[in-house]
């Protein structure tokens, strides 16, 4: 969307006296405009999981709300609602994305009715009804209402009040309703009123309203159709954050715009209905045709925004236990439950309720807690009050999956949607430009709390693999996002959604435990209690948080700050990036400067001159030493000073809780380098850890050179810890630099530095696969870095990887229930194929037609490109394009074969014959893609014009003109490689 414009609807009680006179034939075609633009499009929101005014939030509890008349009827219409378009409205408060505050919501009575009925499991256009009535109080006077609404068709509006300050009224008066029209590019619904509501009062806008359920997209309101005992089934369920309350009931969709709500469902007799509250009660009701539904009331929410709002109608049993006195329920397929699929996510929600309010010395506020396992929902899961949602693959543990990761990463996403109980939903932000402060502290307790009831993950490592590591590789001085961003900033509602990303989540876990980090853990622990206590069922600005912390820093002086909490972390939040900080050991100066992709010489001095204000844990030939900071661009420590002569070394960052990179001097990298090869295990693991990946990182950005990374590999004979075996391999061990580089001798160069010193950590691992793997089941570091682990040793050539390959592919194939270990499946299959024959990938293909399960046949279909039999390869892509495409829809297999090894060379001359067929099957987009494979290794001019020569045919015009950027950027990126790669091989030759 762009800036603000002529689009909307809206004619004016004035304008409609102008237009009187017009010819009839005008006049009927405004009501034909008015019945295609009743309803509006929206703009599809990004894909990303998790995503309010102070000054304007309702009051807290404690206030009285108002009860809506007993005994009313349903709202009539008055007067005929009206979408009427005039392109030359002027510019008014429904151009902004604000709502105005002039009205204050305290309380809404919502009624939804979705037709879903057992017999219909996915009817095409399915719909609801509703009726809402919110009580509000007017703040500013005003005849013009604005609240937010989309996709909606309004059938009613009134307005009644003022109301008194008892209990309803039914002679109180109403405010004519003139006219009802939508704004669409900021998703409103407009009323405009006869008279003015006055400040102070309270009114009642009473809204009938229709809408449709969403069958392709998970926000809304939407349908799930799954299998279940046999049979389809359908549910319905609801995703509002971060603005789709809009499309399913008319509101103020703003987290500081809290409420209460009194829900009730509607729905037919065979289905459950959840919501945030427990039942209060259910009666029946009768439609038109004479059928009966059932009608579930529930009690009286707490104040929450309206994106915490939520339901849930389906056909699902549950598994429940009781925490303190509060009843705990998983919802999912009955089959799941009868298989004990949701034990494991029930027996862990519990002691984490508990733990949380525990350390926070605050209660879980309602009387339960249901959580529910969809079969499709893109957001992963979702943090509603009293009824959490999941996509099943994050919630259901099933018997196979013991030998997975995925026990970790239930009780991860559990713990994360557990922890927004308090972030979040009980203090909200004001907006959300801060939502960080939201999914940040989220994310950063789901790592305390699997640390709390699994004290064997090791804490740092977890933090580093799941959280650090990934914003790292991401983050960077020019990137546009902070991770608290200025309101004026968002000008469209589709940015809201794109800030549920790496940087919310990652970034903002990781400004946590910095804070974390340079207070003690009592002092955090209790600031955050106050800042939680205070702000309980309100809102909060990133500032709030800051003076409660200040406050607790006051109250003490056994730590002392260099500037206030606010000016040190907003030094973080405010700007984009991260600083390296650089130590010199022989002079003990310390500098900082922001951190770019592929740095260039004097980028610092031509784009950046922010600087962070830094704190630097740091240890000293395995001592820990006193906190310092580094609140300037450069500073002396005369403490970090070592000599060539002496055996000290220092590592600044201990435990990796700054958030930011360190580079060090020549002899600071060189003592740390004797260090290693002296005794490893001086240094601890996080920081062995830490040193790889970031040496790796600086080097490959221009901060040092790649042989100082390099140097750090030389000890790596005495390393046993897989996690930093995988942070060597991932950096090492590179399509670019192994399989895809010109000068291919630096295969065999890499292969016998790394099988000399791979020996002992595959020694242990391999005894494990072989003797009892079931021993790994909680080893997560593990479960995440074998892959990597065997896939280096059997590319290598390492003969005992091969063999145990061929083991276990045959092992599995004679006795299918000889299953394959989870964690090297995807190696063993591949080189299962690769060593084979058209056997093994003929059993292969059998399995894969055979199999139900999404990510299996994709799985599979990758390991079918491994075979080097190039008639093998042609036969796999002739059976892509002229089966079903039921047979292979999971992925692209002539996308997947262009990647593998010889691939690469057997899909261009299948692309001669059959590129007809490949883009009537896959699109004409897949030719440019297998382009850009095909050709991910040219260095030359005349390769681009070759592979542009050979594709022109194949290519639509305005894809022929973006291709030959695209090659040029390949082309010298492969120059940077094979310019990096003639480095390490000159440096393998040395050391090896």
């Amino acid at each position: 969307m762009g800036p603000p414009s002529s689009s909307g609807f809206y004619v004016s009680r004035a304008a409609a006296l102008l237009l009187a006179g017009l010819a009839a034939a005008l006049l009927l075609a405004l009501a034909v405009l008015a019945a295609l633009y009743g309803r509006c499009a929206r703009v599809a929101p990004s894909e990303l999981h998790h995503r309010g005014d102070q000054d304007a939030a309702p009051s807290p509890p404690g206030e009285q709300k108002e009860s809506p008349p007993t005994g009313q009827s349903h709202p009539t219409l008055e007067p005929a609602v009206t979408a009427t378009r005039d392109k030359g409205r002027p510019f008014g408060p429904w151009d902004q994305l604000r709502l105005p505050r002039w009205l204050v919501p305290l309380h809404y009575e919502l009624e939804l009715w979705p037709r879903l009925k057992p017999d219909e499991p996915s009817a095409p256009a399915l719909s609801f009804t509703g009726r809402v009535n919110i009580t509000v109080r007017c703040a500013v006077a005003t005849a013009r209402l604005l609240l937010h609404s989309l996709f909606l068709d309004c059938e009613s509006a009134e307005v009644r009040g003022p109301l008194s300050s008892g209990t309803g009224d039914a002679t109180v008066g109403r405010v004519p309703v003139e006219d009802v029209w939508f704004a669409l590019e900021m998703e409103y619904m407009v009323l405009e009123l006869r008279e003015a509501l006055q400040p102070g009062s309270r009114y009642e806008l009473q809204l009938s309203f229709s809408g449709p359920v969403y069958q392709d997209k998970r926000e809304g309101l939407f349908l799930n159709v799954y299998t279940d005992q046999g049979a389809r089934r359908a549910l319905l369920a609801s995703q509002m954050e971060p603005t789709f309350a809009r499309n399913v009931f008319p509101c103020f969709d703003e987290p500081a715009l809290k409420a209460t709500f009194n829900i009730t469902i509607i729905h037919h007799p065979s289905y459950v209905a959840l919501s945030n509250m427990p039942k209060l009660g259910q009666s029946e009701k009768e439609d038109l045709s004479g059928s009966k539904w059932t009608v579930t009331t529930f009690y009286t929410t707490p104040y929450m925004p309206t994106y915490l709002v939520a339901f849930a109608i389906c056909d699902y049993d549950h598994v429940n236990r009781t925490e303190r006195g509060k009843e705990i329920r998983i919802w999912a397929r009955k089959d799941a439950i009868a298989n004990g699929h949701a034990d494991f996510a029930l027996n862990i929600t519990g002691p984490t309720f508990s733990f949380l309010e525990d350390l926070f010395n605050i209660s879980y506020p309602l009387p339960k807690t249901d959580i529910i396992a969809l079969p499709t929902f893109d957001d992963r899961a979702m943090e509603n009050w009293g009824l959490l949602m999941f996509d099943e693959s994050l919630l259901l543990l099933q018997p196979d999956d013991q030998l997975t990761e995925k026990k970790t990463v239930i009780s991860c996403i559990v713990s994360h949607e557990i922890g927004h109980q308090w972030f979040g939903n009980l203090v909200t932000m004001s907006w959300w430009n801060n939502i960080w402060l939201n999914e940040g502290f989220a994310s950063y307790f789901e790592s305390r709390i699997i640390n709390y009831f699994n004290s064997k993950l090791p804490r740092n490592e977890v933090f580093f693999s799941d959280i650090l590591h990934g914003v790292l590789k991401e983050d960077h001085a020019l990137v546009s996002r902070a991770v608290s961003m200025k309101m004026e900033n968002f000008t469209e509602t589709n940015e809201i959604n794109e800030l549920f990303d790496l940087f919310t989540y990652n970034k903002g876990a990781s400004m946590a435990r910095m804070l974390s980090g340079f207070l003690n853990e009592n002092l955090f622990i209790g600031a955050l209690k106050s800042y939680l206590e205070t702000f309980s069922y309100s809102n909060a600005e990133q500032d709030d948080l800051w003076r409660h912390f200040q406050m607790a820093i006051d109250d003490q002086s056994q730590i002392v700050l260099p500037a206030t909490v606010k000016n040190i972390m907003d030094s973080w939040t405010h700007q984009s990036g991260f600083p390296v900080v650089t130590l010199n050991v022989s002079t003990g100066i310390v500098k900082q400067e922001p951190f770019y992709l592929e740095k260039v010489k004097n980028q610092t001095l031509l784009t950046h001159n922010a600087t962070w204000i830094v704190p630097i844990l740091w240890i000293k030939s395995g001592t820990t030493q006193s906190l310092v900071w580094l609140d300037k661009s450069s500073k002396v420590f005369p403490e970090m000073q070592v000599s060539d002569f002496d055996h000290d070394w220092v590592i600044l960052n201990l435990n990796m809780t700054g958030y930011y990179r360190v580079n060090y001097d020549k002899l600071g990298w060189k003592k740390l380098n004797q260090q290693l090869e002296k005794d490893p295990k001086a240094i601890p693991v996080i920081h062995r850890l830490q040193l790889i990946d970031d040496a790796f990182s600086l080097s490959k950005n221009n901060y040092i050179e790649i042989e100082t990374a390099l140097d750090l590999t030389k000890y790596l004979a005495e390393e046993d810890e897989i996690i930093v075996w995988h942070a060597v391999l991932v950096n090492l061990v590179t399509r670019d630099l192994v399989y895809d580089v010109n000068n291919y001798d630096i295969y065999p160069l890499l292969k016998n530095y790394l099988l000399k010193r791979l020996t002992s950590v595959w020694n242990i691992y391999s005894t494990i696969i072989r003797e009892n793997v079931a021993t790994l089941q909680d080893d997560y570091l593990a479960l995440i870095s074998l892959e990597k682990l065997f896939e280096t040793a059997c590319l290598l050539g390492l003969e005992d990887c091969l063999r145990l390959s061929r083991e276990l592919f045959k092992n599995w194939v004679n006795h299918p229930e000889n299953e394959i270990p989870y964690p090297i499946r995807t190696v063993i299959l591949c080189y299962g194929i690769a060593l084979g024959s058209d056997k093994e990938w003929n059993f292969l293909l059998n399995i894969y037609t055979n199999n139900t399960k999404e990510e299996e046949k994709i799985q599979l279909a990758y390991a079918m490109s491994c075979s080097k039999d190039p008639w093998i390869l042609n036969r796999y892509m002739e059976y892509a394009i002229t089966t079903s495409p039921l047979i292979f829809n999971e992925t692209n297999i002539i996308e997947v074969v262009a990647a593998s090894e010889v691939g690469r060379y057997v899909v261009k001359e299948f692309l001669v014959n059959n590129w007809q067929a490949v883009s009537e099957r896959y699109g004409t987009q897949s030719l440019v893609t297998l382009l850009y494979i095909i050709g991910r290794t040219i260095s030359t001019d005349l390769q681009i014009v070759e592979l542009q020569q050979f594709f022109s045919p194949m290519l639509e015009e305005h894809q022929r003109l973006t291709v030959h950027a695209k090659l040029q950027t390949i082309k010298n990126k492969n120059l940077k490689n094979k310019n990096q790669s003639a480095r390490i091989a000159a440096w393998l030759r040395k050391n090896t």
